[in-house]
């Protein structure tokens, strides 16, 4: 039995199948990760998402912030990849994902219990009274965006220097240890504490599926079966086989 077929028969079998992804699961929608060739800090400086730099700039922040997240992101849609994990969860062969994007790409595929590790970009929160907004209700013509308050309203992901949301850390740590299956998609490994939820997972005994085009952090320590392919090849071949 090739390593395809076995990763297919975890995946049917798995009584708490999880999905742990990362930015590569979003590039075949048009979204350019972060780091690695291509990414965005090769083009930007992060330091506009670092929270002391908002709360001190939140006109220059809001401006870069306008230009790579508000444009690109907002507009892409789902691909294949988020589909069939999308499928996989409404068969119950998948429970939930646990994702490290803000792009929102899963929930518009149609996956319902996801976590969304460092926030998103759907919805943001005034930083004065706390008053939460969705994205379509705020006009970004003129930035930083207001609260009817009169307080600047920051996007509801994770800025470099801000925790992880409790809620969501909380609910992913519990996915990974109830996991008997993990597939890892799309991600290098490198972000804590993101990271460390699929080695949660397999100390917690589950199997660890990998697709990634170049081996992660992962690959050499606690993958068990590891696909170098894109995301959308790998999750067509499983649709494929599984006849979903």
């Amino acid at each position: 039995m090739n390593e395809f077929i076995e990763a297919v028969k975890l995946i049917k079998q798995a009584e708490y199948g999880v999905v742990f992804t990362g930015a590569g699961v979003s590039v075949e929608s048009g979204i350019a990760p972060f780091t690695g060739q291509g990414g965005l800090w090769n083009q930007y400086d992060p330091k506009f998402i670092e929270i002391n730099f908002f709360y001190s700039n939140p006109t220059q922040s809001w401006e870069e912030m306008k230009k790579i997240f508000f444009t690109d992101m907002e507009e892409s849609s789902p691909n294949k990849a988020h589909e069939v994990i999308a499928k996989l969860e409404k068969k119950k062969m998948v429970r939930g994902v646990i994702t490290q994007n803000i792009d929102g790409l899963h929930q518009k595929a149609g996956s319902k219990n996801v976590q969304e590790f460092h926030g998103t970009i759907h919805t943001l929160s005034c930083t004065c009274c706390g008053k939460k907004y969705g994205l379509k209700e705020i006009n970004l013509q003129t930035v930083p965006p207001r609260c009817s308050c009169g307080g600047v309203l920051k996007p509801d992901f994770v800025f470099y220097g801000e925790g992880i949301p409790a809620g969501a850390y909380e609910k992913s740590l519990e996915m990974a240890q109830n996991a008997d299956v993990m597939i890892i998609v799309g991600t290098a490994g490198q972000v804590m504490p993101a990271c460390s939820l699929p080695i949660t997972a397999k100390e917690w005994g589950a199997k660890i599926i990998e697709v990634n085009p170049q081996p992660s952090a992962f690959t050499d320590t606690i993958t068990d079966y590891y696909f170098a392919e894109k995301a959308g090849e790998f999750f067509d071949k499983l649709e494929k086989e599984m006849k979903l």
